[in-house]
């Protein structure tokens, strides 16, 4: 069989429901690549008519909300312990060294953090459970929720599906070739705005350390 023809015999409720649940585990605090499933989804939303984007970026943005809002309830019940024992469970994603990086981000911005954390892998996973910890007011987490799982989520899959369309109109004459560059665009792009916001955080995390660091004493006079 050949891969077009492969490819539109994969359910569309199948790929909505993958998306959701990833993303949805992954905002929730579990460690899982949201972000790739949803540009791979969005792609082949690109190239098969019967899945349709609206749908799939609906899907990604309810995901993002609700496993939030999960994490966040959870994060208030569990409180530092439940970060100690994500710690155990999660060392490469909930080090202490990690933890104490977001708290200050949290510290910082505020619902910012919310915000912008979810462009940020590492805060991403943090953003629920730590605002829960501690206790941002549940309605500006909310907001920041919402707002970041739109815009994020939303604007993921529109500007994915955008490029992704444009590269397999070029492409479609080589067929499953077409699509598997595609994709590869597609995960560039999405590597380089990673690249980016981790160099952004490096940074304010930088500031904020040199902010709080005490000044150095001046050595009296004779």
């Amino acid at each position: 069989m050949h891969i077009d023809q492969w490819l539109e015999t994969v359910p569309a409720v199948s790929v909505y429901l993958l998306v959701g649940i990833v993303i949805g585990l992954e905002s929730l605090g579990i460690p899982l690549p949201g972000e790739i499933v949803l540009v791979s989804a969005t792609l082949l939303a690109a190239s098969q008519d019967h899945i349709n984007p609206y749908i799939l970026g609906t899907c990604a943005v309810a995901g993002a909300v609700i496993g939030d809002s999960i994490g966040y309830l959870i994060g208030r019940k569990g409180g530092q312990p439940l970060l100690a024992w994500l710690g155990r469970k999660f060392p490469k994603h909930f080090s202490a060294e990690h933890v104490a990086t977001a708290e200050r981000s949290f510290q910082k911005w505020g619902m910012w953090a919310v915000f912008v954390g979810r462009f940020i892998a590492l805060l991403r996973i943090f953003a629920g459970p730590l605002a829960g910890v501690l206790r941002m007011p549940y309605w500006k987490f909310l907001i920041a929720n919402v707002l970041g799982g739109i815009v994020w989520a939303g604007g993921t899959t529109a500007v994915i599906y955008s490029l992704g369309k444009v590269a397999e109109d070029w492409l479609k004459r080589f067929s499953w070739l077409g699509l598997v560059l595609a994709l590869l665009f597609g995960l560039g792009s999405m590597l380089v705005m990673k690249w980016r916001s981790k160099k952004a955080k490096a940074a304010a995390v930088t500031a904020a350390d040199s902010e709080t660091a005490e000044p150095e004493p001046v050595p009296a006079g004779d």
